[in-house]
């Protein structure tokens, strides 16, 4: 549109000093996430020994 180009290094240089942005990375795990739930419904069935 203006016929700059910039690198993407300089792009996110403008983007933390100029407007204050910072680096987010999302958590390791979900928030929702109910391990008893989980649990629960990852039970294996018991299997019968033969002989």
């Amino acid at each position: 549109m203006t016929g700059v180009v910039l690198s993407r290094a300089s792009v996110w240089r403008l983007l933390a000093s100029r407007l204050g942005w910072s680096l987010q990375r999302p958590e390791r795990r979900a928030v929702e996430r109910d391990e008893s739930e989980i649990a629960r419904a990852h039970k294996w069935p018991r299997i019968k020994k033969g002989r």
